[in-house]
């Protein structure tokens, strides 16, 4: 039985705020977050018991999960989420945020993400990510994502006809997007050639098709419409959302996601479609799962992805706008900040405070996230269509 999904109508996600990236962080997670919620009340005018509500990713908060960063922060909300789903944790966050509100059970919500970065932090976080890794893959020698992402890599030029051109098109692309966006780590123009004579990391990923670890938060609001025009904030509209997880178990070798068991509500939700969107922010660990969520969100046919890059430019100023703030390929992955980054680029695009990315005139645009990595798949999934307040 299929349940009618409601509207999000009388919701809006406001004040998308970002503390910039770094490398390397003796700070906290805790730091981070708090750093996160500070920049969020400066921007909203609201004092933090106003804040009654509060969703939390992060993979180094660990011992803490949401309830223990509480205490630390000095609140006392009546409405707590913990969502340790990685590159889906923003969109995930947004929905049940956005319930939360609809529901009467929290007034403002914050949406909180972020990690540190210590000089180990990454391999002990990939090392005890899961049951899977700490059983079956790390004791055989394969350790972390890039093994599982050069299967994932491997089979899908397999089955598509994809190049190493098409993959380094999107990494080009989405640096040229970067040198745009003043919290992007990387810095320098990379060149086509320069993505093609990488370094092997593990055949066939090579240096450029690797998100690079690093410390930083990301974080917004969500609250009523009402509330948020009382407070002077331009909101974002949340036309539909979709999460699924565990999709396909079936499938030796994940070749599409769980998007495509709800697409078709996710758009008739919406009330529009794939050619309606003026650009696309999607989670972007390595090139491979861009292509396969360009397919799965219905932009082009189930592999036909490769032609569609061909066809396409993914520059601010092209042809189908993708990742306009670099994307963790160019920004970073600060942990699960890395599933709010393209969330939060995707608010300032639709309140037009996207400052040197901005898409012109933005009117609405899909954000789409994808996390949970084990040795063959990726767990969670999960799309937003979202939309100006007067779009």
């Amino acid at each position: 039985m299929t349940t009618l999904r409601r509207g999000y109508e009388g919701v809006v996600a406001v004040c998308p705020v970002t503390i910039p990236y770094a490398r390397y962080s003796t700070h906290s997670a805790h730091w981070w977050l708090g750093r996160a919620l500070y920049e969020l009340l400066h921007a909203s005018g609201l004092q933090k018991t106003d804040v009654d509500g509060m969703c939390v990713s992060s993979f180094t908060l660990a011992p803490d999960t949401a309830v223990g960063l509480t205490q630390h922060l000095g609140m006392a909300p009546r409405w707590l989420d913990h969502i340790p789903m990685g590159g889906a944790s923003g969109v995930v966050a947004l929905r049940r945020a956005a319930r939360a509100v609809q529901a009467g059970d929290a007034d403002v919500v914050a949406c909180l993400a972020g990690d540190t970065n210590h000089v180990d932090s990454f391999r002990n976080t990939v090392s005890q990510f899961s049951r899977f890794a700490q059983d079956a893959v790390y004791p055989y020698g394969a350790g972390g994502p890039n093994a599982s992402f050069a299967l994932l890599t491997a089979h899908y030029m397999a089955q598509t006809g994809a190049t190493r051109e098409d993959f380094g098109k999107l990494c080009v692309a989405q640096r040229d997007n970067a040198l745009r966006y003043p919290h992007a780590l990387m810095k320098k123009p990379l060149s086509l050639q320069q993505y093609l004579d990488a370094r092997l990391i593990t055949d066939p990923i090579h240096l450029f098709d690797c998100v690079m670890p690093c410390a930083g938060a990301d974080a917004f609001l969500v609250m009523s419409t009402d509330r948020a025009k009382a407070l002077g904030l331009t909101g974002v509209r949340i036309l539909s959302t979709i999460e699924r997880h565990n999709a396909w178990s079936e499938d030796p070798i994940q070749q599409r996601g769980g998007w495509t068991m709800d697409v078709d509500e996710l758009y008739a939700l919406a009330g529009r479609g794939p050619q309606d969107m003026d650009f696309m922010q999607a989670y972007d660990d390595y090139p491979v799962i861009n292509l396969m969520q360009i397919e799965d969100l219905r932009f082009c046919a189930k592999g036909d992805a490769p032609q569609f890059v061909r066809d396409n430019t993914f520059t601010i100023d092209g042809t189908f706008p993708f990742n306009t703030n670099g994307g963790q390929l160019s920004v970073g992955q600060a942990g699960a900040a890395g599933g709010y980054l393209g969330l939060v680029e995707a608010l300032r695009q639709l309140t037009d405070t996207a400052g040197g990315t901005q898409v012109a005139q933005a009117q609405t645009g899909l954000v789409s996230g994808f996390g949970m990595i084990n040795y063959d798949r990726g767990l969670c999934t999960a799309a937003a269509v979202l939309a100006r307040s007067d779009a």
